[in-house]
């Protein structure tokens, strides 16, 4: 059980990495929401385990009870940083929408080249705490981020962002509309 839990942390460590800064100028300053928006990114990349895990066992993409779920986890966690429920529930569904974009994509992929659809996947419950994990993230980087996103050079400062994660992540077309997408109502 511990070895199983040491792979899931590594896991969803790896998958929460920001550009190395040792190849960072010094003397420019770290974006602030440099961190927010690749949380946002590292979440988007679950949509592979899910998708996969979904299409294996037959699952619909649509799960109004687990958007349910992580709306009102999403809301608690907005109260407890004294944040407006109402405009983390509008960041979270686009976040969730653009997750289930990338799903629909992937299914339309296997419906169209069924040897190219997965055989077996991972169990959706690793794929789900890792979610948890980073919409708790998310909101977190949001409570600290309210002078940049209330700011002036919000937008400029999130397409900074957006780039930088794009560019480390090496984001293809699909998850840079995606990104696009779940980001789009940071600057409120």
């Amino acid at each position: 059980m511990r070895l199983r839990l040491l792979a899931t942390a590594a896991i969803v460590g790896a998958t929460l990495v920001l550009p190395p800064s040792a190849t960072a100028d010094p003397t420019t300053p770290v974006n602030p929401l440099l961190q927010l928006v690749d949380a946002a990114a590292a979440r988007l990349q679950t949509a592979e385990s899910v998708s996969a895990a979904k299409w294996v066992k037959g699952d619909p993409i649509d799960d109004t009870k687990r958007v349910v779920q992580i709306l009102d986890a999403v809301d608690a966690d907005a109260v407890g940083h004294g944040l407006d429920e109402a405009y983390i529930r509008r960041v979270f569904t686009d976040q969730i929408n653009a997750t289930e974009g990338i799903e629909y994509v992937r299914f339309s992929q296997w419906k169209l080249d069924p040897a190219s659809a997965p055989a077996k996947a991972s169990d959706l419950s690793e794929s789900r705490a890792a979610i948890d994990g980073f919409n708790q993230t998310i909101v977190a980087q949001i409570a600290a981020n309210q002078a940049v996103l209330h700011g002036p050079n919000c937008a400029t400062t999130l397409g900074d962002a957006r780039g930088q994660v794009i560019a480390s992540r090496g984001l293809d077309p699909l998850y840079q509309q995606a990104l696009n997408l779940s980001t789009r109502l940071y600057c409120p």
